[in-house]
């Protein structure tokens, strides 16, 4: 039921970027690459960001003693994941700019 849900909403706020006027570069479909590329970056970079907390807290929580050692990796792991978010972000502006 949520998929279907998911799915008609998806492509409901879609609607206005097929309803574009047509131009000889492309506009709606450049349009649409940009929201794509944002909304999969956003989605990865959750997906990777919820695997390194989980990773981090099952490892403080198997070794307590450990945490000191894991705080650092942790958050330049953190802070790796969400460049590559910031980096499509960037892609996608630069994307609707060439509109």
């Amino acid at each position: 039921m949520k998929k279907a849900f998911y799915s008609l909403a998806t492509f409901f706020a879609a609607v206005p970027a097929f309803a574009m006027e047509e131009t000889t570069s492309g506009g709606g479909y450049i349009a649409m690459a940009a929201g794509i590329t944002i909304g999969v970056a956003a989605l990865g970079g959750a997906l990777g960001q919820g695997k390194v907390g989980s990773s981090a807290m099952e490892g403080i929580a198997r070794n307590p003693q450990a945490q000191k050692e894991m705080f650092v990796p942790m958050i330049i792991g953190l802070a790796l994941i969400e460049s590559l978010v910031i980096y499509a972000l960037v892609i996608a502006f630069q994307l609707v700019g060439k509109l």
